[in-house]
């Protein structure tokens, strides 16, 4: 079978993430702070709600950059507020700021948030060979790790579940069904990025 994972298939927005972007490691901090965004808005949400509104998160929020975020003040929430292009949830936009600051203070003690991530997973992508969507997990000891750990560094909308679908989304975990055709294109990615990564 030469199939794409089922879950991406319902709509073009889907399938076109799933074939451009999902599951492709990155050590881009400008990347991880846009799914870092990204995801935290979604909680309680569909991720097709979050995808369809990307362009005006990426405008809303500086094109996510967290310096620039880190320092939005209180009259910077109320005009987000009344901005339709992004989820207008108030404590979700201040924890997306606060989110931004705590992002600056991994990348100094770490050099980069993404040195910090790969710090959980020796610095290799986790290759999975799931033939169904119900072998799929919802967390893993990694994401129970670092959720916990950025709950206590002040991190907020970012639970074990929400971190998961962050570490699907960047390639930390393979998670392409292994009849999917993305499933032996991002192993190779993943090999390449080791080997990039490690140099």
């Amino acid at each position: 079978m030469n199939e794409p994972c089922p879950w991406c298939t319902a709509t073009p927005d889907y399938m076109r993430y799933h074939n451009e972007e999902w599951g492709i490691p990155s050590d881009d901090d400008s990347i991880h702070f846009e799914f870092l965004v990204l995801e935290s808005a979604q909680a309680g949400l569909s991720w097709l709600t979050i995808l369809k509104k990307r362009e005006g998160y990426r405008k809303a929020f500086a094109n996510f950059d967290p310096q620039s975020v880190a320092a939005f003040d209180d009259a910077m929430i109320d005009t987000l507020m009344a901005d339709p292009s992004i989820v207008r949830n108030r404590l979700k936009i201040a924890t997306t700021i606060t989110n931004a600051q705590h992002f600056l203070t991994i990348q100094q003690e770490y050099g980069s948030f993404a040195r910090y991530m790969w710090s959980y997973f020796n610095d290799a992508p986790i290759q999975n060979n799931w033939k169904a969507m119900t072998e799929v997990p919802a967390t893993s000891r990694e994401s129970d790790q670092i959720s916990k750990d950025l709950k206590k560094r002040g991190f907020k909308f970012f639970g074990s579940t929400i971190c998961y679908a962050y570490l699907q989304a960047l390639g930390f975990t393979n998670d392409h069904l292994v009849t999917c055709p993305r499933h032996q294109a991002c192993k190779k990615l993943a090999k390449d990025f080791r080997t990039h990564w490690l140099k």
